[in-house]
C-alpha cells in the first residue's frame, strides 16, 4: 500500500467523525489530508507532505468552513410555513354565526373552520371575515 491510500484513508476516517460533530472543523483536516495525499501520490518528501498537510488545512479552515458555516445557518434559520400560515389575511365566509365572546364557523377554500372575532362583535351568515391569526385549528378574524 502506498503512502497517498494512508492519507485517504485518514481523509476517510475525518469525514466520518466529522459526520459525528458540528463546526466542520475536523472536516478542515480531513481536506487536508487530500492536499497531502495529492503531494504523495507525486512522490514528494514526507516533510512536503505535512506541509501540503498543514497548508490545506489552513486553508479549508480560512475559505471553506466560513462558507459551509454560513450555509448551515442559513439553512437552520428557514422557518418552516405551513398551509395554515397561508390562511393570514385571506378573505373567509361566516357560515355559522359568530357569538360574542363565542366561537362561530368560516369557509375559506372550501375548507370549514371554527372561528372567533378578535374583538367582542358579532358576524351574521354570509358575511365577509379577514382571517388574522390563527390558534391551533382556530382562526381569529374581523369584520
Amino acid at each position: 500500500m502506498e503512502i497517498w491510500h494512508y492519507w485517504v484513508i485518514a481523509a476517510l476516517v475525518f469525514f466520518i467523525i466529522e459526520i459525528c460533530t458540528s463546526g466542520f472543523a475536523i472536516a478542515c483536516l480531513s481536506i487536508g489530508c487530500l492536499f497531502s495525499a495529492v503531494g504523495s501520490a507525486f512522490e514528494l518528501s514526507t516533510a512536503w507532505q505535512v506541509g501540503l498537510f498543514a497548508i490545506g488545512t489552513f486553508l479549508a479552515f480560512i475559505f471553506v468552513r466560513p462558507l459551509v458555516l454560513k450555509l448551515m445557518e442559513k439553512k437552520a434559520n428557514k422557518s418552516v410555513t405551513t398551509n395554515m400560515d397561508n390562511l393570514i389575511g385571506r378573505k373567509a365566509v361566516v357560515t355559522e354565526k359568530i357569538e360574542k365572546d363565542g366561537y362561530g364557523r368560516v369557509k375559506i377554500d372550501g375548507d370549514d373552520w371554527k372561528a372567533r372575532m378578535e374583538d367582542d362583535s358579532e358576524a351574521e351568515v354570509g358575511e365577509k371575515v379577514t382571517i388574522l391569526a390563527n390558534e391551533s385549528i382556530i382562526l381569529t378574524v374581523k369584520k
